[in-house]
């Protein structure tokens, strides 16, 4: 996956640009990441307005996208805007030729716009996803994930999670190293799979006791990670019984406490890798884990690479880059 093409058109939303842009158009060849060839590619050939007085200058046609290895779609930030035919033909194209698609954000509205959406899953951000499902009811539309694929098309979430999407993306093709490589440079984490949820719209606690007792109870087990916490535990401090506990903890956070612990572990487990020189044992130790091979299992499952080649590549001094030509 070494020739990206990005599908540009007046109204795309900048940001969505400007991750496509920072993942695929930097030379990072000098931290092991492969090079690629970004191209901007649009129906026609003059400057293209972005929102917000930025102008683009497209650099290649749309028939380039038939030899691409990769397309990208950036959303248009007024999602029910039409896109031209000839852009939605040319996608069609790329797709029934075996090119993976993704699209970011609101980007899953064009893709459907296309035809390829139908009878798939899909994703967008979670205040547009009813939109979306009542303007394509074929469409399988999910409002939890962060990004989904299906038959070759990528869709993801709102706004932070294209960047979730572009370095799986690059991790799929290249390798987890090459994903953690290019996430350190942007000072992002990682890796997020796609399973983790969005923002949730729930409502207010009834009892603001509760939801201060619930952000306490967080607020103290942070505090106490290196601990042997259980629901149980945390259900006491909040004084509740287990089961109501989780109850009002998922409404709260969106997830279940032994997860939310374990997410906030492994994340004080990565930092310790970056900052610190202690042996991995000690990481796990002091990230709140029973045992090493424990935290083993579940460190390479969440960020795709064990403690050591984490390390390794998390702190791998960075070589002078040159950036490919401005978007």
């Amino acid at each position: 996956m070494h020739r990206v093409a990005v599908v540009v058109q007046p109204g795309i939303r900048s940001f969505d640009l400007a991750v496509i842009t920072e993942v695929w158009g930097s030379d990072r060849r000098g931290l092991g990441v492969p090079p690629f060839e970004l191209r901007r590619c649009a129906l026609d050939s003059g400057p293209i307005e972005l929102p917000g007085g930025l102008t683009l200058a497209p650099d290649r046609g749309l028939d380039w996208l038939a030899g691409a290895d990769l397309v990208v779609v950036p959303a248009l930030a007024e999602p029910s805007a039409p896109t031209p035919e000839p852009v939605l033909a040319a996608l069609r194209e790329a797709h029934a030729r075996g090119v993976p698609v993704a699209a970011l954000c609101a980007g899953a509205f064009i893709l459907a716009e296309a035809g390829l959406l139908e009878g798939r899953r899909a994703v967008t951000h979670w205040s547009l996803a009813p939109l979306l499902a009542a303007r394509h009811p074929g469409v399988l539309v999910e409002d939890a994930p962060l990004y989904v694929a299906d038959d070759g098309l990528w869709t993801s979430a709102g706004v932070a999670s294209g960047i979730d999407l572009c370095l799986h993306l690059v991790r799929e093709a290249h390798g987890a190293e090459a994903a953690a490589a290019i996430a350190r440079s942007m000072v992002t984490g990682p890796f997020r799979t796609g399973d983790h949820a969005q923002y949730l719209d729930r409502p207010t606690p009834a009892a603001d006791r509760t939801a201060e007792a619930l952000a306490a109870v967080r607020e103290r087990a942070l505090l106490r990670l290196h601990e042997p916490l259980d629901v149980a535990t945390l259900a006491g401090w909040a004084g509740m019984s287990p089961r109501s506990f989780a109850r009002h903890f998922a409404a709260a956070t969106g997830t279940t406490p032994h997860r939310w612990l374990l997410n906030h572990r492994l994340d004080a487990a990565r930092r310790l890798l970056e900052r610190t020189d202690h042996p991995v044992p000690e990481v796990a130790r002091r990230a709140g884990f029973a045992s090493e091979v424990t935290f083993r299992q579940h460190f390479t499952a969440y960020v795709g690479l064990g403690p050591r080649a984490y390390r390794a590549a998390a702190t791998a001094t960075p070589a002078p880059a040159t950036r490919a030509n401005p978007a």
